[in-house]
């Protein structure tokens, strides 16, 4: 059915529109600093490094580190987690997460148990809250990482990073966070919250381009190579980032995400984050109104990512979504969201939810229609 107007509400998936700016910057890229970053010493080439050491720079002063070249770029979130889990854990080393991770955590962590990793898993609460003491009674003294999700995809929960951080700083073990759903949605300053590795998207809250991602790793920590090849002939004597950065880079890509991180950074994350906010209470005191409508996660958007899943008393989560798109032109994700185990935690498994994630470009405007045409499908 065409629609006068479709109403983008599926930015915890992949965010848009992106600012101009990174529109411009990728074409500029492409049209103009089309070189081999690394690899020439032309013009082009040498223009290339520029782009991306700039998108590394501004990265860095998003996060707050000091050293840029701890910025590994990569393509997504999920290349990042594999490269930071599957680097630092080694046989017979202890990790501690918890029992509601996206698949690109908990995937990974499978694997790596069948090489000899031993895993603790956390439950979290009702609302999706881990609990910082919890975390601390499982680490033992072969853990050598904590590694939990910022904010999960199904229940929303921002979890305590800083209470969490100290905890694994009293007992000297590093803190991983997964931030896909948080980077550039919310402030995170890497050393006041006690994170040694992050590992980010830069498709969501970073308006970059699908297809990159970076992994912010401490100095001092050192993983193994993930994928061997180019970047230099003595592999094994390369620092970071090029030694896990091997072949060409998606250039015009990082060069996008560079323009994105800019828009952060000149618009100011607080002030993103304050408007998601108040969307975010729209969506929750709209949807907690209406007969038959249960919401996964915290009632407060202050505890929460910009990201409801929610369920309707007799409907499936994939007709919701469909009659959402087909009678109002508006998009969302429904189904388990890559994260069967947050579902299972939610007692949402196996059909999952339906969820709607606003954004910085959303308006209060789409959010009521949104909600008129929730109350619509619910009362069929």
């Amino acid at each position: 059915m065409e629609h006068d107007k479709l109403i983008y509400l599926d930015n915890a998936a992949t965010s848009f529109p992106k600012p101009e700016s990174v529109y411009r910057r990728i074409d500029e890229v492409l049209r103009t600093k089309g070189g081999n970053p690394g690899r020439s010493s032309h013009a082009l080439a040498i223009e290339a490094s520029r782009v991306v050491f700039s998108a590394r720079e501004a990265v860095s002063r998003l996060i707050n580190i000091p050293d840029s070249s701890r910025i590994v770029f990569t393509k997504n979130a999920t290349e990042a987690i594999n490269i930071g889990l599957k680097g630092i854990l080694k046989p017979g080393d202890h990790v501690v997460t918890s029992t509601f991770e996206h698949n690109a955590v908990a995937k990974c962590i499978s694997r790596l148990e069948k090489s000899g990793i031993e895993c603790t898993k956390v439950a979290p609460d009702e609302d999706g809250f881990l609990s910082p003491a919890d975390i601390g009674s499982a680490i033992k003294k072969n853990t050598k990482l904590v590694c939990v999700s910022h904010a999960s995809n199904v229940f929303g929960a921002i979890q305590p990073v800083a209470e969490i951080g100290r905890v694994c700083k009293s007992k000297g073990v590093s803190l991983m966070i997964d931030a896909a759903q948080t980077i550039g949605a919310m402030p995170i300053d890497v050393r006041a919250l006690g994170v040694s590795v992050l590992a980010a998207t830069g498709h969501k809250g970073l308006f970059g381009p699908q297809g990159t991602g970076f992994l912010y790793i401490e100095e001092g920590i050192e993983p193994e190579q993930f994928v061997d090849g180019g970047s230099g002939i003595m592999e094994n004597e390369l620092e970071l980032p090029e030694r896990l950065e091997a072949g060409t880079m998606n250039t015009p890509g990082i060069g996008g995400l560079g323009a994105g991180v800019e828009f952060l950074l000149s618009e100011n994350v607080s002030k993103i984050r304050a408007h998601e906010e108040r969307l975010l209470a729209f969506v929750l005191k709209g949807l907690s109104a209406m007969n038959g409508v249960t919401i996964t996660g915290p009632m407060e958007a202050a505890k929460r990512a910009s990201l409801v899943a929610f369920n309707i008393e007799g409907k499936k989560p994939i007709e919701v979504g469909l009659r959402l798109d087909d009678e109002s032109g508006i998009m969302t994700r429904c189904g388990t969201h890559c994260a069967p185990d947050a579902h299972r935690q939610a007692l949402t498994w196996p059909e999952g939810s339906a969820r709607v994630s606003p954004g910085y470009f959303n308006t209060e405007e789409e959010i009521e229609a949104f909600l008129k045409a929730i109350r619509k499908i619910a009362a069929k």
